[in-house]
């Protein structure tokens, strides 16, 4: 395989996003110090990462052509199987791009180790050159990622690097019947988080801080697990359950794998949606009529590790 362009995949900073919601500087600060904000983090915060960010793109000009893409383009940019992928930025922008990716192989810099946690981020700008050079000469390491997917009824799908959010887009219980290892029960919930391996340490993880923090107040000595996903494996969680009449809680968690599927049937007439990655401007309409089957996407992301 010959790599003949990188592509770097980038988000704007909090302050780039407040100038263009402000206008100006000048005015976003007003704005940010009027409110009792410290300003001086978000300026702080932008300097750093557009160090680093010329910093990679310099490296980068030595080894290989590149351009550069905003987040907000993904969805209708084409990767070709000629490009390797930069991103740099938090690990969400990592799982967002990984959706796009084609297969390409990512790279992932860490653009700022005293701000982002980094666990989709094995690189920062003082060694990625390194992983950039092994994909040149193909004698890379990386770590195949699978997504899940949600396939609705009309034809439509969505992928997840991380998670799944299937409910109502307001704060208003979400209405729908769950059918899973040949059981079905209609429910009323604040909606289901579907994780992937790599998405349990994030939206998944609140959930289980949940359950335990509510129950080691009834049970003493509880110790708390997390839980570990095989590659093959995704894990289901309803948020918040209610039973009445009509609805029920038998159905609340599961392991979905290769051959078992989770199925959700819309009771809702206006306002279900299907969402991914938490970013909810990229998301599907599940409302009544809409019937959706969740399980192990075909498709894989490729991340290079050191």
């Amino acid at each position: 395989m010959s790599f003949e362009y990188a592509i770097i995949v980038k988000n704007k900073t909090r302050l780039e996003s407040l100038i263009e919601r402000f206008n100006t500087k000048a005015q976003a600060k007003f704005y940010i110090e009027s409110l009792g904000g410290n300003f001086d983090d978000y300026e702080l915060e932008h300097e750093i990462f557009h160090n680093s960010l010329n910093s990679l793109q310099t490296q980068l000009s030595r080894v290989v052509k590149n351009k550069t893409v905003e987040r907000v383009y993904l969805p209708s940019f084409i990767f070709s199987e000629k490009n390797l992928i930069v991103v740099i930025g938090q690990d969400g922008l990592v799982a967002n791009t990984a959706k796009y990716s084609k297969g390409c192989p990512i790279i992932a810099v860490n653009p700022d180790k005293e701000r982002y946690d980094g666990v989709l981020l094995p690189f920062d700008t003082t060694d990625f050159v390194f992983g950039v050079e092994n994909v040149l000469s193909n004698q890379y390491n990386s770590k195949t990622m699978r997504f899940a997917e949600a396939k609705l009824n009309d034809g439509q799908r969505l992928l997840a690097f991380n998670d799944l959010f299937i409910g109502a887009s307001s704060h208003i219980s979400a209405r729908y019947k769950i059918s899973f290892n040949q059981n079905t029960e209609e429910h009323s919930s604040s909606g289901l988080i579907i994780s992937t391996p790599a998405g349990s340490t994030g939206w998944l993880s609140s959930i289980f801080n949940m359950a335990y923090g509510v129950t080691s107040m009834f049970e003493k000595n509880l110790k708390p697990k997390r839980p570990k996903l095989k590659d093959n494996e995704l894990l289901f969680a309803v948020r918040e359950p209610f039973q009445s009449i009509r609805t029920h809680t038998g159905i609340t968690a599961g392991i979905i794998k290769n051959q078992n599927h989770l199925t959700i049937e819309s009771l809702m007439p206006t306002s279900g949606v299907i969402f991914s990655d938490g970013i909810e401007t990229d998301f599907l309409k599940f409302n009544s009529g809409s019937i959706a089957t969740i399980g192990i996407a075909p498709e894989t992301a490729k991340i290079v590790t050191k």
